[in-house]
């Protein structure tokens, strides 16, 4: 029996531009302490290997400390042993990455640099495809068919790539071939860039990044331990959490006279979770605008309990009637820009982006006017 934990997609070292400056170093910290957070796992499962399937790093040139941390975290987990794969994000183009990385290798890190079997054990062989580039443009798992490794060894592929549109990168090329794994005779394949857990068949796996770091997959933190009990036996893949933020999306949808912030509370995560917790609300169908104005009021209320959290309201419509406008005022400028808008917002004539743009204005005229000292 030989077990195994696969991972992959840490990117240790992604600034998260996008976020609030208070939660982006929260982000970054817990992209390394991933780390021990798979060592744990790989311990609980009786695993002493751990297979990095690629983008260990977010960067071709993550800083000296980055690296020095990295591998002192690894260290600190021996005898676990490490096997790191150059992903596209940190590919064998990074010379300076990879020779700074040999140069301070712990005893128990091994690289994958190479198309060539790496032997863990005289009966399991890595066969590893280290990405060449960012985009290779072709299938760096070819070379597995013919590889040759010792009789009765399990062979193990070990790649990053795309397998037909599964590319996290969005570029929907069909490189490493789907079926690879029966191709070359492959025991597994331990696959990363889809940041997503997926099985494309019992033998090939991509793990999914340990640590969330978008809404697109709506998945914990996961990677995958493996036993395979010997050549040519089926492999016992195991789903394992290892993430410490949650991503979500949380869709709401609406009718024109439901209570948008009512609806809201009774779907939001409740307790200490939310600190942990970037969420984005997905909300759609209708809402008339004071019960519009009441759920962004309500998530603008909540929104400090949690680490992040978001409105997407681009597929909510606001349903208005010229009674509705009583809410803002009766008389005056404001009252005459609301008509204005509600006009606009009706006129068949019009094109939708332009009726869309004076729902959109006239919703938060509404919110502003909420927001107003009675």
């Amino acid at each position: 029996m030989f077990r195994f934990l696969h991972a992959s997609d840490l990117h240790i070292g992604k600034r998260f531009g996008t976020m609030p400056d208070e939660l982006r170093g929260r982000l970054r910290e817990a992209r390394h302490t991933v780390l021990d957070r798979l060592a744990a796992q790989a311990r609980a499962g009786g695993a002493q290997t751990v297979l990095l399937a690629g983008d260990s790093f977010d960067t071709e040139t993550p800083s000296p400390a980055m690296l020095r941390q990295a591998l002192a975290a690894m260290a600190g987990h021996a005898p676990l042993r490490w096997i790191i794969l150059p992903g596209n994000h940190d590919s064998l183009l990074a010379d300076e990455l990879w020779a700074a990385t040999r140069a301070a290798l712990p005893a128990n890190v091994m690289l994958a640099t190479e198309a060539t079997p790496l032997a863990l054990a005289p009966d399991v062989v890595i066969l590893p495809a280290p990405c060449t580039t960012r985009r290779p443009g072709r299938d760096l798992t070819d070379w597995m068919d013919g590889a040759t490794t010792p009789e009765g060894a399990l062979r193990i592929g070990l790649a990053h790539g795309a397998i037909q549109s599964f590319s996290e990168d969005g570029g929907g090329l069909d490189i490493i071939a789907p079926d690879r794994a029966s191709r070359a005779g492959l025991d597994y394949l331990a696959l990363g860039d889809w940041h997503g857990q997926m099985s494309i068949g019992p033998r090939s796996w991509y793990s999914g990044a340990p640590e969330p770091d978008r809404f697109k997959h709506d998945q914990p933190g996961r990677a995958l331990l493996v036993s395979l009990a010997g050549p040519g036996a089926v492999p016992d893949v195991t789903p394992v959490e290892t993430g410490s933020f949650d991503w979500r999306s949380l869709p709401l949808d609406l009718l024109s006279g439901d209570d948008g912030a009512a609806a809201l509370t009774e779907r939001l995560p409740a307790g200490p979770v939310r600190r942990q917790t970037l969420l984005r609300v997905v909300a759609a169908g209708r809402l008339r605008p004071q019960a519009r104005a009441g759920l962004e009021a309500a998530i603008a209320a909540v929104a400090p309990e949690f680490a992040f959290l978001q409105l997407d309201a681009e597929a909510l419509a606001t349903d208005c009637e010229s009674d509705d406008l009583d809410a803002i005022d009766r008389a005056g400028a404001l009252r005459q820009a609301a008509d204005a808008l509600l006009t606009e917002s009706l006129d068949e004539a019009r094109p939708a982006a332009e009726r869309q743009a004076a729902r959109d204005a006239l919703a938060r005229l509404f919110s502003y006017c909420a927001a107003m000292p009675s």
